[in-house]
C-alpha cells in the first residue's frame, strides 16, 4: 500500500514519515511523566547541529542544521533522514514493545489484542507464506480471467473499490484502482455525509511520471515497464512482455486523462451529481452495475471531484481493448498484494517502489513492516494502547492550553489586518472560534469487533481490514457528519487540518520531544510544536482552507476586494518558492506548495506571537547566549532539518504539495523578528526588503 499526499479534503502537515520522505538520529525516551521536574528548563534546541560559518542570513537552515547535516547519515532503508523520523522511530519503538507485550498475553479469542497478535503472526510468517505462493491471491486473479463483457468489468472494479481514509491518502487521486471513494460532509450541505469520487487508475505516483519530459523521470518510465514485465512473469503468466506493454499504454492514457494536482486542490472544480448525471456525463462505463457492485446503489448523489477526469477514464473504458483493462487489472492485483506474496515478489516490488522511485537500498526488516501493517489494518486498536501507556493526561492538558494560546491570539492578528474589511474579518473570527481541535487520540475509539484475523492468512488479513475500511465509510452514509472523526492514529507521527470538519488533529506520537517537551524553554517549544499547531490553523486560511466557512461548507465569505488582496499575497509567495531549485534544473513548484507555504507562514507567526504573549511583558531568558527569538527561529528551523536522497527529492518536488524541509526553514524570511533576532541585512541571500517580505495573515 503507497501513501499520497493530500489535497483539500484533509490538509496535513506531511512530514511523509509514512512514505518514507521524512527525515534519524539517536533514538532517546522521553522523561517518564512520573520524572521531576529540572530546575531550570532545557534549551531545547541542538547546539551542535549549528554551523557558525554560515550567516543566518545567507543560508538559516544551513546556519541551524549544516553541522548536523554534514555528519548525518540516512539509514540504508530510508530515503532520508531528520527530526522527523527520530520521533517516528520512537513511535515504532513503543509501537514494538506493545505488540511484543501483546503476543506474549496469549491473548482471549475475539478481542482486539488476539487480532493483534494474529495480524503480527501472519505477517511475520514467512514459510507460511512461501508456501502458499500465489494461492492467497488466486480467487481475484480468476475473477480477472473471467472478465468477458463490459458489465463484468465494472463490476470487478465495482467489488474492488476501496475507501482512501488516511490523511496522507485522503484525496488519493493516484490509486491503482480506477476510482476512489472518500466519505465525508457535503462540499455545500454539511449536515449530511456524501460518497466523493475520486481518479485514479495509476501505479506510478502521479500523471507527471508519465508525461514529464525530465530525463530522470523518462529512466522511471523504463524502469517500471521492466518491472511489470518481472512481476507478470514471476507469476508464470504468459506473454508478459506483450502484456506489459499493453498495461503501460493504458495507464499512459489514463494519466493524460487525469487532473493535474494544482486543478485537483481546487474544490471549486467539483461537482455534484445525480446518478443519473453518470451515464449522462460520463458514458462508456457501465455505472449501474459498478455503484450496485460497490454496495452504492442507494445513494442519490456523489460529488465527482475531478469531473472532467471521471468522463475521460469513463470514456477510455468504452475505447480501450477490454484486454488491456484485464491486463491493466492483474498487473495491479499482483503488485497490491506483492509484499504479502512470497519473497520473490516483495523484492520486485521494493525494487521499483522502494529504490528506482525512492532511491532507497536496502528494504526494511520485516518485523518494522509487520507493525507498520498492524497499524494500518487495527490502527485504533494499536493506538488506545498506546496512549494508556506512553501519553499521559497531563501532556494532553498541556498541549490543549498551547493551542488554546495560539487561537488566541488568531483573532488578534486578524483585527490587526489594514487590507481587510471590518466582514470578512468578522467571518475569518467566527470560523476560528469554531474550529474542533482533537490532542492526542480521539474520544472514540473503532470498533473492530467484525474483523476476522486470522494467524495463518497475511494476505487475507489485509484485504478483510481493507474492506471492513469500507464498509465503516459506508457507514457513514445517511447518517449525520462526525466533527470529531479523527483521520489519523495517535502513533501517527505527523498533523491535519479537516477543512469540511473544521477541526484539527494532533496525534499523541508528535506531542514528543523536540517537537515538544514539557520540560523544555517555552521559545523551544513554540518554535517547533507552537509552528506545527500555527501550520494547522492557518491551513483553516490557505488558499484551500480559505473557501470553506465556519461550518465546513464550501461558500465565500470574502468580500472581493479582500480575495484579490490576499490572491495577490499568495502570487509573491508562488514566486519566491519558484526560485528554489532543489537539484539541477528542478525547481520548487510554488502554486503547487502555495497552500503549505502560506499555512508555513502564517502558522510561525502566530506561534511566535503566541510565544512573545506568553512572556507577559517580560524579557526572554537568554540561555547558552541565545536570547528567546533566536531560540524559537532556530527551534523552527530544526524541526525541519532534512537530508534526502536525490530520487526521494525528486519524488517530492514533481508531485508533492509540500516543498522539501530545507526550504520550509526559510519561511523565516519574510518574518520581521527573525531579521531583528539573527540581525540579516542587505545582501545577504535570503534578505527581503520591509516591503518585499510576504504578509498575508
Amino acid at each position: 500500500m503507497r501513501v499520497m499526499r493530500p489535497t483539500l479534503l484533509a490538509l496535513a502537515l506531511c512530514a511523509c514519515v509514512a512514505c518514507d520522505r521524512a527525515p534519524t538520529a539517536a533514538d532517546a525516551e522521553a522523561p517518564a511523566a512520573t520524572a521531576p521536574q529540572p530546575a531550570a528548563p532545557v534549551i531545547g534546541i541542538d547546539l551542535a547541529g549549528i554551523d557558525k560559518s554560515v550567516k543566518p542570513g545567507d543560508d538559516f537552515d544551513q546556519y541551524a542544521n549544516g553541522a548536523w547535516r554534514a555528519t548525518a547519515e540516512i539509514p540504508a532503508d530510508r530515503s532520508s533522514t531528520g527530526i522527523f523520523l527520530q520521533v517516528f522511530q520512537k513511535a515504532e519503538q513503543r509501537t514494538a514493545d506493545l505488540v511484543k507485550s501483546i503476543t506474549e498475553s496469549n491473548p482471549a479469542a475475539g478481542s482486539d489484542e488476539r487480532r493483534i497478535a494474529d495480524y503480527y503472526a501472519a505477517f511475520m510468517d514467512e514459510a507460511a507464506i512461501e508456501k502458499k505462493g500465489l494461492a492467497p491471491l488466486q480467487p481475484e486473479l480468476d475473477d480477472i480471467a473471467g472478465i468477458d463483457n463490459a458489465a463484468k468489468l465494472a463490476q470487478y472494479m465495482g467489488t474492488h473499490l476501496r475507501a482512501d481514509v488516511d490523511p496522507l491518502n485522503a484525496t488519493d487521486y493516484d490509486t491503482d484502482h480506477l476510482f476512489g471513494l472518500f466519505v465525508t460532509q457535503g462540499l455545500e450541505d454539511p449536515s449530511k455525509n456524501m460518497p466523493y469520487l475520486l481518479q485514479g487508475g495509476l501505479g506510478m505516483p502521479n500523471r507527471d511520471y508519465y508525461l514529464s519530459g525530465d530525463k530522470a523521470i523518462a529512466s522511471i518510465r523504463d524502469a517500471y515497464q521492466d518491472y511489470m514485465v518481472a512481476l507478470l512473469q514471476q507469476a508464470g503468466i504468459d506473454d508478459a512482455q506483450a502484456k506489459a506493454k499493453r498495461v503501460y499504454a493504458l495507464e499512459k492514457k489514463i494519466a493524460q486523462a487525469q487532473a493535474s494536482i494544482i486543478d485537483t486542490q481546487d474544490a471549486h472544480n467539483a461537482q455534484v451529481w445525480s446518478r443519473a448525471d453518470f451515464a449522462a456525463k460520463a458514458p462508456g462505463f457501465d455505472w449501474d452495475t459498478y455503484f450496485k457492485a460497490a454496495g452504492l446503489d442507494g445513494q442519490d448523489a456523489f460529488t465527482a471531484w475531478q469531473p472532467g477526469a471521471i468522463t475521460k477514464l469513463s470514456a477510455l473504458v468504452a475505447s480501450e481493448p477490454l484486454q488491456s483493462w484485464k491486463d491493466w487489472a492483474q498487473f495491479h492485483a499482483l503488485d497490491r498484494a506483492a509484499s504479502l506474496l512470497p519473497k520473490a515478489y516483495a523484492d520486485l516490488a521494493f525494487g521499483f517502489h522502494g529504490t528506482t522511485l525512492s532511491g532507497v537500498p536496502q528494504q526494511r526488516e520485516r518485523h518494522k513492516r509487520a507493525l507498520t501493517a498492524v497499524g494500518n489494518a487495527l490502527g485504533d486498536a494499536i493506538g488506545q494502547r498506546y496512549v494508556e501507556k506512553y501519553f499521559p493526561a497531563s501532556s494532553r492538558e498541556k498541549v490543549q492550553q498551547l493551542v488554546a494560546n495560539l487561537l488566541a491570539v488568531f483573532p488578534a492578528r486578524i483585527d490587526a489586518l489594514d487590507w481587510m474589511s471590518a466582514e470578512t474579518k468578522a467571518r475569518a473570527k467566527a470560523k476560528v472560534a469554531s474550529i474542533k481541535v482533537g490532542v492526542g487520540y480521539p474520544d472514540t475509539w473503532r470498533d473492530y469487533s467484525g474483523l476476522e484475523i486470522r494467524p495463518d492468512d497475511a494476505l487475507g488479513n489485509a484485504q478483510r481490514a481493507e474492506l471492513a475500511e469500507y464498509r465503516h465509510q459506508l457507514a457513514k452514509l445517511g447518517q449525520a457528519p462526525d466533527r470529531g472523526e479523527w483521520w489519523m492514529t495517535p502513533q501517527t507521527v505527523n498533523a491535519v487540518n479537516l477543512p469540511l470538519q473544521n477541526a484539527l488533529n494532533f496525534p499523541a506520537a508528535i506531542l514528543e520531544p523536540p517537537f515538544f517537551d514539557p520540560n523544555a524553554d517555552d521559545a523551544a517549544n513554540y518554535g517547533s510544536i507552537g509552528a506545527v499547531i500555527g501550520h494547522e490553523i492557518s491551513h483553516s486560511f490557505d488558499n484551500l482552507g480559505a473557501d470553506f466557512d465556519a461550518e465546513g461548507r464550501l461558500a465565500n465569505w470574502w468580500s472581493e476586494e479582500d480575495a484579490k488582496h490576499f490572491e495577490a499575497a499568495g502570487q509573491k509567495l508562488v514566486k519566491q518558492y519558484d526560485a528554489y531549485e532543489p537539484l539541477p534544473g528542478l525547481h520548487i513548484n510554488g502554486e503547487q506548495t502555495l497552500g503549505e507555504n502560506i499555512a508555513d507562514l502564517a502558522g510561525l507567526e502566530v506561534a511566535h506571537d503566541a510565544y512573545v504573549k506568553s512572556l507577559g511583558g517580560k524579557p526572554a531568558p537568554v540561555i547558552e547566549g541565545l536570547g528567546g527569538d533566536q531560540r524559537f527561529f532556530l527551534a523552527f528551523a530544526q524541526a525541519w532539518r532534512s537530508k534526502t536522497r536525490d530520487e526521494a527529492l525528486r519524488a517530492q518536488v514533481v508531485g508533492d504539495g509540500h516543498a522539501p524541509g530545507r526550504y520550509r526553514a526559510q519561511t523565516v524570511r519574510n518574518i520581521d523578528a527573525w531579521y531583528e533576532a539573527f540581525d540579516a541585512k542587505p545582501g545577504e541571500k535570503l534578505y527581503l526588503a520591509p516591503d518585499q517580505r510576504v504578509r498575508i495573515w
